[in-house]
């Protein structure tokens, strides 16, 4: 014999009747990007941000990597960080001309050596892809 069967002819004590659109939410572009500029501060879980905010982390990695790719604007708050300066001592240059300005920017194990005079917008255009590769 089936014991869990539920016995229906005693009266329960409370009923809840959700009405509405159910589960499915809609998100603004403006809501998504705050839920993931908090899954990315430094010491965030991304399951602790889902459940906070009541949806799948699936979800939020998902919108993480929209983010990653561009297709999703993070707060201007959010976007702003400090990364650490490593300063080095200027190399003199060969045959004793003028040494030059160098900037060396290390991100993800890529390096990207600008020179002295390098085109802003090629440097921009670069990492921008750069950035949307990690």
């Amino acid at each position: 014999m089936v014991d869990h069967i539920v016995d229906s002819s005693v009266a329960r004590s409370r009923v809840e009747i959700r009405a509405g659109v159910g589960r499915r939410r809609r998100w603004s572009a403006e809501q998504k990007g705050r839920i993931v500029a908090e899954s990315l501060a430094p010491g965030a879980v991304v399951s602790e941000v889902a459940r906070r905010h009541d949806i799948a982390p699936q979800h939020l990695f998902a919108w993480r990597k929209a983010a990653r790719a561009g297709r999703l604007a993070l707060p201007e708050d959010a976007v702003a960080g400090f990364v650490p300066v490593v300063m080095a001592e200027p190399r003199p240059a060969e045959g004793g001309a003028k040494a030059e300005a160098r900037i060396v920017v290390e991100i993800g194990g890529a390096v990207v050596r600008v020179e002295a005079g390098a085109d802003p917008a090629l440097l921009s255009m670069v990492l921008r892809s750069l950035r949307g590769s990690l």
